[in-house]
This record gives structure tokens, C-alpha cells and sequence, in this order.
């Protein structure tokens, strides 16, 4: 029974497929009305078609119809015959043939004006007044900006511009008394802009000096001279913090360096740090020193000069926008300007502390520059040395000061003798000393310079080597003050009938 089973499945198989054949065989092709082309081997505008026969009507431009007929293949005909635009309809049919000759398609009705104006009619009047409203805004802005720009006075900052116009025949000289006159202090720096400005016309004429921090350059601004200090990018902080001192309130002086403009100039692959001051020909005293012999009077003139800048620096002024008191921490004859008249200032305040006396805090810069160990006092180099007391670095500016004394007696002539420049502890310690080799002269063996011979006759060179000896002292107590050394020279000064 299973085997006549088997057979008769397999048997019925053949006789479906034969009869599925014979249906698609037999099928009817569909003859089609086409116009106005027609197929390939079409006769009498006749087509034939597995699929559909369809009547179409075109807009074409200009807005003349054009009807056209014919036959669509059986694959895709739902899609194409189900596709009606605004500039096309197309009928089909599959009823008989040449049913298309009774299809009459026409394009679906246009949306009239009358729908489309009261779709639209608030959008554009909500538009119309919203664009309206915002002229109106900017036009207010733009008038109140204008009175306010008329009513300021001619060097004013603005951080939205970029410059700001300086009259014809205005000296740096009287930018400063102008901005000393208007109010904003005693040595606390031009309007921002007026910087600016300043920075973007130098014209930059020779390098005088290069130090780590950075270039020295020699610069013209309306033919006058001013010095260019343009820092390295990686010394931002040491820019930073001296722009900042140097426009603190009340710190314009006669012996610290006249701070002129401090600009940022760049684009994004490179930039330039700019810091622009008074320019001294005579160079540092370091330079001056090795080029130059002194006299009694020219010493007392350096040494006088320099220690008044230095407790300028040293002493707070009180008052309702008064000036804190600054240590210099870096204080060497490279770091101190000789001037045309022979005095002195002090300059690169890039590692200057200033102490607040409202909190009793020491502000100390956060850039990671050190002071030269060759002038560093015993107290830096141990490391003992209070960072929280302000007066530790006000006694470590003083052994540094006792330094430069030292070296401006070496010049000194004595009956008609004059020893060579020399940097202190150039005997006793190589040409660039590590903090070891200072260490273990300075804190371990407690030697000091050879106090050179000022001569047993003149009164005056024995106290400069007194002074000296008492400013390095070991102990930072035991160190004259700023203000004493400052009234001890100008007795000096007195004596010699040297008016300053």
C-alpha cells in the first residue's frame, strides 16, 4: 500500500505542471491602442502587452495638452499607473482589448488663489512685523552706542576695538601725564587701548639684548626711542606678572623703569608678547659698569639712585587706592638701567612678589623662574627661608643690593688706582655656579666678596664698604633696611654737595 502511495504523489506532479504550462500558454495577449508612437513591429497603431494598456495627458509648457496612449509591460504597471501630478495623469486598463480607447484622463484641479492667500496671509504679516522689530532694536542699539563712543574722552578703553586714535604731535610724555591727569593714578599704565595703539605703530630697529625670558629690542614710536621687551610664549607668566606690577597704583617712579605699553600680538601659528618701556642708551649697569671707571661722586649718584628705587618698591603706601609694598627677588647690576643723567632704575619685576597687608598675605607669581643663584642670599639657597613672611624677601632683595654695592666700588678710582669689573664671588665659584657651588660658599663656608681698597683716607668709601658688609649679613635680621641705606647714602650725597 505504501509503495502505490508513493507512486501516485509522484505520479500527480507531472500533471500539475503540465497544466500550469498550458494555462500560461494559453493566456490572451492584450492588444492596446497607441498613439502618437508606437512599439517597434506595431501595425495600425496597435501594441501588445502582457500587462495594461494606458491613456496619458501632458501639460506641457506654454499650457498646450498633449495625449498620448499605448501598452505597459505587466512588471511595474501598478506603480506607473498609480502615478498622478499636478502636470501629468495617466489611466490604465486591462478590461479588453484596446479599452484604452475609452480613457479620457484629465490633471487633478489646481488649489485655488483664494486657499493659498488664507493659508499664508498671517505668516507673512507675523514675519513682515517680527523683521520689522528687529531693525527697530538695532537701530536703537546702534544710536545709543554712537553717543555714548562721542561722549567719552579721546584715550578711552574699549575692549571691542582694536585701536584708538592718538593726535598728531603727541609725545609718550604727555599720553602719561594725560592719563595721570585724568585720573587713573600715579604709575598705574596708559588706557588699555592707547597700549594697544602704541604696540601696533613701533617700529622695531635693532636687537640690544636676549636674555631667557626672552628679546630686547630697540624700538621707534613718532621718532622716539622705547625699549622692547618681547618674551617667549613659554614665559607668559613671567609677562604677565610684570605688566601687572608695573601698572600697580602709585608705582611710577623716578628710579623704577617707566612702563609705556604692554601688548599681545599674534595670529594662530605664532605670538608675541610685547612689553614696551623707557629706553636707557647706556644699557644696564652690569654694561656700564665694564666700560665705565667712577668717581666718588658718579658711585654715590648709582648707589643712591638705585636704593631709592628699591625702597620705593619695599614701602606700602596707604590710602583708599594706595600702592602694597614689593619685593623685587631677582635684584643684580643686569637688572638695574643706567640713565642719561647717571642715576638709576630698576627693572624686570617678572618675579616680584607683592604683600596685601589687608589679609597679611604674600602674593607670590606662579611662574616656576627663580632668582640668579650668584646673587641669592644664604637663606634661598639652604632653603630656610619663610615664604610666608614678607619681610624674608625684603631682606633677601637687601644681600642682593649689598652685591651690587659691592660691584660698584670695585670701578671706583682710589688714588689713581681702579680694579677690573668683575660679577661678586668670581674667585670663588666657576663663571655659571650651580646652587651647590653657592651653597657651600656662601651658607656653609660664609665667605663674602673681598671688600676691595676704598682707600684709608676717604671717609665716604669706608662707609660704602660698611654698608656693603651689613647689607649680606648672614642673618637676615641683622640687615640694614631699604629705607637706611637710602638715608645713609644721601648724607654721603650731602657731603659731597651733590644735589638730587
Amino acid at each position: 500500500m505504501l509503495q502505490r502511495r508513493v507512486w501516485k504523489v509522484g505520479s500527480d506532479r507531472p500533471a500539475e505542471e503540465s497544466s500550469s504550462t498550458s494555462t500560461v500558454l494559453a493566456k490572451k495577449m492584450l492588444l492596446c491602442k497607441c498613439y502618437p508612437q508606437c512599439p517597434d513591429g506595431s501595425v495600425n497603431n496597435t501594441c501588445m502587452t502582457d500587462g495594461v494598456c494606458f491613456t496619458m495627458v501632458t501639460k506641457e509648457e506654454g499650457g498646450h495638452f498633449v495625449h498620448s496612449a499605448g501598452c505597459l509591460p505587466l512588471v511595474g504597471s501598478d506603480f506607473q499607473c498609480r502615478d498622478t501630478r499636478s502636470w501629468r495623469t495617466l489611466n490604465c486598463c486591462t478590461n479588453q482589448d484596446y479599452c484604452n480607447s475609452h480613457l479620457y484622463p484629465t490633471l487633478p484641479p489646481l488649489v485655488t488663489s483664494e486657499y493659498v492667500d488664507s493659508s499664508i496671509q498671517y505668516r507673512v504679516l507675523f514675519i513682515s512685523v517680527t523683521v520689522c522689530s528687529m531693525l527697530c532694536v538695532i537701530l536703537v542699539f546702534c544710536y545709543f552706542r554712537y553717543k555714548q563712543q562721542t561722549s567719552r574722552p579721546p584715550y578711552s578703553i574699549d575692549l571691542e576695538q582694536n585701536e584708538t586714535y592718538i593726535p598728531p604731535g603727541e609725545t609718550l610724555n604727555d599720553l602719561i601725564e594725560h592719563s595721570r591727569s585724568a585720573g587713573s593714578g600715579s604709575g598705574s599704565g596708559l588706557p588699555l587701548l592707547v597700549q594697544r595703539t602704541i604696540a601696533k605703530q613701533i617700529h622695531m630697529v635693532v636687537q640690544i639684548g636676549k636674555g631667557r625670558y626672552g628679546e630686547v629690542w630697540m624700538g621707534k614710536w613718532r621718532g622716539e626711542r622705547v625699549a622692547v621687551k618681547v618674551f617667549f610664549t613659554t614665559e607668559e607668566e613671567s609677562w604677565f606678572r610684570e605688566t601687572e606690577i608695573y601698572q600697580t597704583f602709585l608705582m611710577r617712579h623716578d628710579n623704577i623703569l617707566g612702563f609705556i605699553a604692554s601688548d599681545i600680538k599674534g595670529t594662530g601659528s605664532w605670538t608675541q608678547l610685547y612689553l614696551i618701556t623707557d629706553y636707557h642708551e647706556n644699557g644696564s649697569l652690569y654694561d656700564y659698569l665694564q666700560s665705565n671707571t667712577l668717581d666718588i661722586r658718579a658711585l654715590l649718584k648709582l648707589a643712591y639712585s638705585s636704593i631709592s628705587g628699591l625702597c620705593h618698591l619695599h614701602t606700602e603706601i596707604y590710602g583708599t587706592q594706595g600702592k602694597p609694598a614689593i619685593a623685587h627677588r631677582d635684584l643684580k647690576s643686569k637688572n638695574i638701567l643706567v640713565k642719561k643723567n647717571g642715576f638709576c632704575c630698576i627693572a624686570d619685576l617678572g618675579l616680584a612678589v607683592k604683600f596685601n597687608s589687608d589679609t597679611n598675605e604674600v602674593d607670590i607669581p606662579p611662574n616656576l623662574r627663580v632668582g640668579t643663584k650668584r646673587y641669592m642670599p644664604p637663606e634661598v639657597l639652604d632653603e630656610s627661608l619663610n615664604r610666608t613672611t614678607f619681610q624674608s624677601f625684603i631682606m633677601a632683595d637687601m644681600y642682593s643690593f649689598g652685591l651690587i654695592l659691592w660691584e660698584l666700588a670695585r670701578r671706583c678710582t682710589s688714588g689713581g688706582v681702579v680694579e677690573e669689573y668683575q660679577l661678586p664671588y668670581h674667585d670663588l665659584v666657576p663663571a655659571d655656579p650651580s646652587y651647590e657651588d653657592m651653597r657651600e660658599v656662601v651658607c656653609i663656608k660664609k665667605k663674602r666678596p673681598s671688600i676691595p681698597n676704598l682707600g684709608s683716607n676717604n671717609e665716604c668709601l669706608r662707609q660704602i664698604g660698611k654698608l656693603m658688609s651689613e647689607c649680606w649679613a648672614h642673618n637676615p635680621a641683622c640687615r640694614l633696611t631699604a629705607l637706611r641705606v637710602k638715608k645713609t647714602l644721601a648724607k654721603m650725597l650731602e657731603s659731597q654737595d651733590i644735589k638730587l
